[in-house]
């Protein structure tokens, strides 16, 4: 799945990954029924200023949590620092669950905070690490940042998929670049993503 070879293309303050240009992506939510949110050996990295952001927004999905018996936030704060010293999202004790992960009659995962923002309550949608998902962005010793192609095998029918409906990564991805990059940076990606075919 995917190049063997990378080039690496820099845009601004970012050094972009040519996978993100070239390969194939979407989302099979019908398929992986959201279990990013239950499996991983830390919770999801969080911007420096997402922590605040989360305890703004926290009496707007927290019902929501309580009613699936969610405490782990309570039990452990906003966030948590994991084993590479990372801010994560914290975990339930004892899993692999993001402790704001809840679930619907049928065992689909899904966000709270996702769930409250689409209802049209609150103004923190989850953190930027999940949106995304499946860029992972590094910052380097020189300030610059590294966006990467992460490759998860709970998302094979997702790469599957974008292959099927021919969605390139940035593309399946245009919103939450646009909100975090801004509008140019993506239009830069779609501009070179012409060069590689």
């Amino acid at each position: 799945m995917g190049n063997r070879y990378q080039t690496i293309i820099e845009i601004g303050d970012c050094l972009v990954s040519s996978e993100i240009l070239t390969e194939y992506f979407a989302c099979d939510y019908q398929k992986c029924k959201g279990c990013c949110c239950i499996i991983g050996d830390s919770g999801a990295p969080l911007d420096e200023s997402e922590p605040e952001a989360i305890e703004k927004n926290y009496h707007i999905f927290s019902p929501l949590m309580r009613e699936q018996g969610k405490s782990a936030v309570l039990d452990k704060g906003f966030f948590e620092i994991d084993m590479d010293g990372d801010m994560v999202t914290p975990l339930v004790l004892g899993s692999e669950e993001c402790a704001y992960t809840c679930f619907d009659e049928d065992g689909n995962c899904f966000c709270s905070m996702e769930r409250c923002w689409f209802n049209g309550e609150g103004d923190f949608r989850k953190p930027i690490s999940c949106w995304l998902y499946p860029i992972r962005v590094s910052v380097l010793s020189n300030g610059m940042r590294a966006l990467n192609l992460h490759r998860w095998e709970i998302c094979k029918d997702a790469f599957a998929k974008g292959r099927k409906e021919k969605v390139r990564v940035y593309e399946f991805l245009r919103e939450p670049i646009e909100r975090y990059f801004g509008e140019d940076f993506y239009l830069a990606l779609a501009e070179t993503a012409k060069h590689f075919g």
